[in-house]
Order: C-alpha cells, then structure tokens, then sequence
C-alpha cells in the first residue's frame, strides 16, 4: 500500500474515503510545500485547542489560518490549473515570506 492517495486522470483531484478533494498544486517547490503543510498542521491543531476551551474568537482566527493556508496551497480558491505560473507562485509567496519572518 502507498501513502501517495489515488488521483483523477487529470491530476486536479485525490480521492481519499470516496470522497474527491481538490489536490495541492504540484508546482509547489518542496520547501514551500514543507512550510505550508507544517502551517496547516499548526493551524489545525489551534481549531482543535480553541475547540476545547470553548473559544470562539480563537476558532475563528484558527480556521481562518487553514484557510489561508488551504488557498496558499492551491487547495481552496481559485484552481491552480486555471492560474498562469505567475499567479500560482504569488498565492503562496506572502504567506511563505511571513512564515519564515516568524520563525
């Protein structure tokens, strides 16, 4: 068994559990990828802390985080393949640019 999920004939999809999702830009050069997969995990577990204490403005900004991180990576907004080069690298550059600010 591979850990690489199935994908549509045109790569624009990955089917996990039967359910399709659009898949990451497959342009994302490997070290933006690793900032922005690391963001998301971060973000994520913030939705799950705010959960959990029952914070709703802390859900908010945590889920808005997934979301940037989500359209950073090509999987939410406008779709990578109907973006030119240009485009595609400047969704994720002002997120990556502040991230690596931050650390």
């Amino acid at each position: 068994m591979t850990d690489e999920p199935e994908h549509t004939s045109d790569g624009h999809f990955v089917i996990i559990k039967g359910r399709r999702w659009r898949a990451t830009d497959p342009e994302l050069p490997t070290d933006v990828d690793e900032v922005l997969r690391h963001e998301l995990m971060r973000a994520r577990r913030a939705v799950g802390t705010a959960l959990k204490a029952d914070d709703a403005a802390a859900e908010k900004a945590a889920r808005a985080r997934v979301q940037r991180t989500k359209v950073a990576l090509g999987e939410r907004g406008t779709p990578w393949w109907e973006q030119s080069t240009d485009e595609r690298r400047e969704r994720w550059t002002g997120l990556v640019q502040e991230l690596r600010r931050e650390a």
